[in-house]
């Protein structure tokens, strides 16, 4: 877990200034309990917003991601409709690896595509390494983010490394990730170098944003669902750790997020080892937060896990859901209130502010069943 007394973070950075330390995102992901619950939405950056839309129009996602002014603008929107505790910075988890020289680009309607799929030794060596300076315009985006969000903290994210090599692959998204899982046994050799290369690109992406602003760190694991347990300590967790700990010197909160991870939640926390060492845990929605917290144990906070599918049934029935979610969560040492996925883009915004309210009206969340 961070220590928030050690930091090699610049004494500028707002987290080291404490401009961003007491909020409630913070003080909730270093184990205390906030007078008000804190709540942020994965994917509230885009999507279901119409402001984003009109701006995106005529921009590939992947150029939007690259132009600092587009990219500051898209994260603050959400934050300023909503008046959520934390903005997520608005990319891609395929950037860093397009930076890094690979060919990929995001398809409409299907996702990440590669032009030439990884699935061999030599395909592993002909990886190219990312060079810093190529880093430039997330750094830029994430220092005119900070800059406007003032005590409001930003959470810099990276894509785990079984996801990425998941996509590099299959070439594009896959429901089962046949090629990478065979390739993970028949040459273990390969798939231990590409998840390697993986990690340290992500990590490199993750410690940039948190250098240049970012107060919390999040790695997203979208498709360690697929996975046994068995393989995910074996193959993947030290990966994950490996891509984590380009940030661990710089004191800032982790978060792992995995969808479908019930059967490794605690070994997310652990990454294999004997010690929780992150400090939040996101869930998703296929297991209510106190069973969570009773596989995860009371050393991490636990964040989610509002069902997606929810933010469209009416308003009684999600209103339920929410004091539900944060009724579970008061098991927890924490609570960041989140999704236990993304924002479908679908979704009213009004929703999502009007949940928001609701979320903020509850308190510390020890007492949601009844209205504040």
């Amino acid at each position: 877990m961070t220590d928030a007394t050690s930091t090699a973070l610049p004494g500028t950075h707002p987290l080291a200034a404490g401009l961003t330390s007491g909020s409630p995102l913070v003080r909730a992901l270093r184990g205390d309990r906030p007078e008000t619950l804190p709540v942020w939405f994965m994917r509230q950056a885009g999507r279901s917003l119409p402001e984003y839309r009109e701006l995106r129009v005529g921009t590939a996602m992947l150029d939007a991601c690259l132009d600092p002014a587009l990219a500051s603008e898209i994260t603050l929107q959400p934050v300023r409709r909503h008046g959520v505790d934390a903005g997520i910075f608005f990319s891609d988890i395929v950037v860093p690896i397009k930076l890094a020289g690979v060919d990929v680009e995001i398809v409409p309607g299907r996702g990440p595509v590669l032009g030439s799929p990884i699935r061999s030794a030599a395909d592993v060596d002909a990886l190219g390494q990312l060079d810093p300076s190529a880093l430039a315009p997330i750094t830029e985006a994430v220092r005119r983010t900070v800059a406007e969000l003032g005590s409001t903290p930003l959470i810099g994210f990276a894509g785990a490394p079984f996801t990425l090599a998941a996509y590099l692959v299959e070439g594009g998204p896959s429901k089962d990730h046949i090629r990478a899982r065979t390739l993970m046994h028949a040459d273990p050799e390969t798939w231990s170098r590409l998840l390697a290369w993986a990690a340290d690109v992500s990590g490199a992406f993750l410690r940039a944003q948190v250098l240049a602003g970012a107060s919390a760190a999040q790695l997203f694991d979208s498709w360690v669902g697929s996975l046994s347990r068995a393989d995910y300590l074996e193959h993947v967790a030290p990966h994950s750790d490996r891509a984590l700990s380009h940030v661990a010197d710089l004191g800032v909160p982790r978060i792992h997020f995995g969808v479908g991870s019930g059967e490794v939640l605690h070994d997310m926390t652990t990454l294999g080892g004997e010690r929780v060492v992150v400090d939040g845990v996101g869930v998703d929605w296929r297991i209510p937060l106190d069973e969570a917290v009773r596989r995860v144990g009371t050393g991490v906070t636990v964040q989610g896990n509002i069902d997606p599918a929810m933010l469209s049934a009416p308003w009684q029935v999600l209103e339920d859901h929410v004091r539900d979610v944060v009724r579970c969560g008061g098991a927890a040492r924490a609570h960041v209130v989140n999704l236990g996925h993304g924002v479908p883009p679908e979704t009213d915004p009004a929703v999502i502010t009007r949940v928001v309210e609701l979320v903020h009206s509850l308190g510390s969340g020890r007492d949601a069943g009844e209205p504040a």
